[in-house]
């Protein structure tokens, strides 16, 4: 209700403008991640089925293209489903296949992806998913993979710590076939192998969580070492543009620290 008021009234638009003043004065992070959580709560307290929630938390990504476009952040992660996923309900998780589906099918021609020249990546074991979205999501990837002005990944049957242990199966199989020498093996070295190894910036300098959950979930363990952390309490269906740059805001205002 106080929503509708202040939206009524013009206050949220005075506030997002007033807040797009400062953040686009200041330096704005070079890689943001995201944790996209409260879409079943979101449809939970709408009476709606779950899904329905999820479809709307979709709308929300499309949207946050245009605002990150704008911010000109250059890295994009979404944690958009993990690997704990796949125990929930069956006709759930199919509906989200479904969406995600649509959504990867739909990026193939957005105009906003070609004309920002945006490398579209899902990372993640997706060798799990369902063949046809396999397939959507490696047309979507084929063709965006010579773009470098800024990089969208979507982590969909994604577990931080299946990550690192994918990467020391690859590092193990090089040692034992002669390619690598075990004192060779360094952090850069490990980081060659990572899901995330496409990107010049692989660490995020600020991660997202929405729903008012303080956790990470397993997301970009080996990554967030130094990440600046924003919890946000509201459900990712109804994230705004005037949210990013609330989350924005506070991370230029940090002064970053490395170490303890």
């Amino acid at each position: 209700m106080l929503k509708r008021v202040l939206s009524t009234f013009g206050v949220y638009k005075l506030y997002e403008a007033w807040l797009w003043r400062q953040v686009k004065s200041g330096v704005p992070p070079e890689h943001i991640a995201i944790i996209l959580d409260g879409n079943r709560r979101w449809a939970s307290e709408q009476a709606l089925n779950p899904w329905l929630g999820h479809e709307r938390g979709a709308e929300t990504v499309e949207r946050l293209l245009d605002w990150c476009l704008k911010v000109n952040v250059k890295f994009v992660t979404l944690y958009t489903f993990s690997m704990e996923n796949f125990t929930r309900n069956s006709k759930e998780v199919e509906e989200i296949m479904r969406i995600a589906q649509e959504r990867f099918c739909k990026l193939l021609t957005d105009e906003r992806i070609h004309k920002n020249k945006v490398h579209v990546k899902v990372i993640g074991r997706t060798n799990l998913l369902p063949e046809e979205l396999r397939q959507s999501i490696a047309d979507v990837e084929r063709v965006t993979e010579e773009y470098s002005n800024q990089f969208l990944n979507f982590a969909f049957a994604y577990g931080g710590r299946a990550e690192i242990v994918d990467a020391a199966r690859v590092i193990a199989q090089k040692v034992k076939e002669g390619e690598l020498e075990p004192l060779d093996i360094h952090e850069s070295t490990f980081e060659r192998y990572l899901y995330t190894s496409h990107m010049t910036k692989q660490e995020p300098d600020l991660i997202i969580r929405t729903s008012g959950e303080e956790r990470m979930s397993g997301f970009l363990l080996w990554q967030s070492a130094y990440s600046e952390l924003a919890f946000l309490d509201v459900y990712w269906p109804d994230f705004r543009f005037i949210d990013l740059l609330r989350a924005i805001r506070t991370f230029q205002n940090r002064k970053r620290r490395y170490g303890i």
